[in-house]
């Protein structure tokens, strides 16, 4: 959702996603042990900063580039390998960078166990959903976002700065990439291909969902998600990948706007 709030307000492609997702896993991580913050702290803390650089990477790198979408995409992704293997050259690659589950235990659910992080995701992705709504509908900036990504010339006539929200969907979606690692990495470790991965799962969803589409983002993420646990199960692990890489071919040249995407002027170009 935080990738593709970005590039539906601000059309801009944050492939710098994947180093912002293992930048807040890490950090939570340095605050918790070189720190000695609470964790809840460490949380808020790590949202605020991640959110803030998303803001900074706009007005610094991306305002320079700004409608020119090659150069915005080379410097997005040269950002976020930057910072995958500014870790990998700092030696964090070991298996002690872990972080700690917001509650230990399960229950079981139909003869299925079920840990309660995953339902801590659960409601986390649900919260984030509802979250989005209000925001969108019912505040001055929300507003404006939508504005924006229905008809950016009307709403900058209208008095909308359009590169002020632009910054502010890239430090929102930022900070809901924080949100996602600090719910998931316990699951297991912080690894640098983390990031790697999580890129490419933004990618694929956003573009099968439709990158304006909630909704669509929503059906994409179970979509995938079953397919590749199938995938893994009755094939072999090693073709999980390749399940995102497929959707992405298979829905840009049956339906290039998505799922439920509108963009009917890429599909014309298309």
């Amino acid at each position: 959702m935080g990738f593709s709030l970005t590039f539906g307000i601000s059309g801009v492609a944050n492939f710098a996603y994947g180093g912002f997702y293992l930048l807040s896993g890490f950090l939570v991580w340095m605050l918790l042990n070189y720190l000695k913050f609470p964790f809840i702290l460490a949380i808020v803390v790590t949202v605020g900063v991640v959110g803030l650089l998303g803001f900074l990477t706009y007005w610094v790198i991306l305002l320079r580039v700004r409608g020119v979408v090659l150069s915005e995409v080379i410097a997005t992704f040269a950002l976020g390998v930057g910072m995958l293997e500014l870790f990998r050259w700092m030696g964090f690659v070991t298996y002690e960078f872990t972080l700690p589950l917001f509650l230990k235990g399960g229950i079981e659910v139909a003869g299925v166990p079920l840990d309660y992080q995953r339902l801590f995701i659960i409601g986390i992705g649900l919260g984030l959903v509802l979250f989005l709504y209000f925001f969108t509908h019912h505040t001055r900036i929300g507003l404006a976002f939508r504005g924006i990504a229905q008809n950016e010339r009307t709403a900058i006539s209208l008095g909308i700065e359009s590169d002020r929200t632009a910054a502010l969907s890239l430090a929102l979606g930022s900070a809901m990439a924080a949100v996602a690692a600090i719910a998931i990495l316990p699951l297991g470790i912080i690894s640098i291909n983390a990031g790697y991965d999580v890129l490419l799962i933004a990618v694929a969803v956003g573009i099968v969902g439709g990158m304006e589409s909630v909704s669509g983002i929503l059906v994409a993420s179970l979509i995938l998600g079953y397919a590749q646990v199938l995938t893994g199960t009755y094939l072999a692990p090693e073709w999980m990948t390749v399940v995102y890489l497929a959707a992405i071919v298979l829905v840009l040249t049956i339906k290039p706007s998505g799922l439920f995407g509108k963009f009917k002027e890429l599909e014309e170009r298309v």
